[in-house]
């Protein structure tokens, strides 16, 4: 990992002595797993171990992220934001981030209610609700119609939509082909869902691929 320096004009928090803000991003997923204050300490600390510390503001002293736990988080990339005054760590978690045991600490609405859906991307988004139609079918609903099918008219539908793909590539406006894309993600999340499968599963292969792996 890149050695990591204090940017020049770094404004620390008023929090306490020396603290900042970091942000926990899952590196495969995207997804925002906590928020922790750091000190040049932690963030030391951080870079040489590749595991995630912070600083504690009950106890007093560093530590580091599932030490107890086990769920620990490995560094993959640290950012600063253009002020020097909160960082962005992307990591890969070796378990559940919460100390609930869910996996993001974000899991609550304003009003205290829960969230049955981890925060992530569009992709995620779209694979709960689909998920939601296979198990709660809903009149009216195209996807509950396509799980009512079954799998061999998921897979014809997944055919088709990659063939509209590749025609709006070679003749059709870039809009057109965005469309289309569109069309075959979300027939493709319909199979992954049919499947048993979902998103994570896709971008932990891609993530594998491109040299990032979970730590066992």
């Amino acid at each position: 990992m890149e050695p990591i320096s204090t940017p020049s004009g770094s404004n620390w928090g008023s929090e306490g002595p020396d603290l900042q803000p970091a942000v926990v991003q899952d590196a495969t997923t995207g997804r925002v797993l906590m928020v922790g204050w750091v000190n040049a300490e932690a963030l030391r600390r951080t870079r040489e171990t590749g595991l995630v510390h912070f600083w504690s503001r009950s106890r007093g002293r560093l530590w580091r992220k599932g030490e107890t736990s086990g769920n620990v988080l490995q560094v993959v990339e640290i950012r600063a934001d253009c002020d020097g005054d909160a960082w962005l760590i992307q990591a890969l978690p070796a378990g559940p981030t919460c100390h609930t045991g869910r996996l993001s600490c974000f899991h609550r609405h304003p009003d205290g209610g829960e969230v049955p859906v981890p925060p992530g991307s569009v992709l995620h988004r779209l694979e709960a609700v689909v998920a939601d139609r296979r198990q709660r079918p809903q009149e009216g609903s195209f996807t509950s119609r396509l799980f009512a099918a079954g799998p061999d008219e998921i897979a014809k539908k997944i055919g088709e939509e990659a063939v509209e793909v590749l025609l709006a590539l070679r003749t059709q406006p870039d809009r057109r082909v965005l469309e289309e894309a569109a069309d075959l993600l979300y027939m493709l999340t319909v199979g992954l869902v049919e499947r048993g499968l979902g998103w994570d599963a896709v971008l932990q292969i891609l993530a594998e691929r491109r040299g990032l792996s979970h730590p066992p």
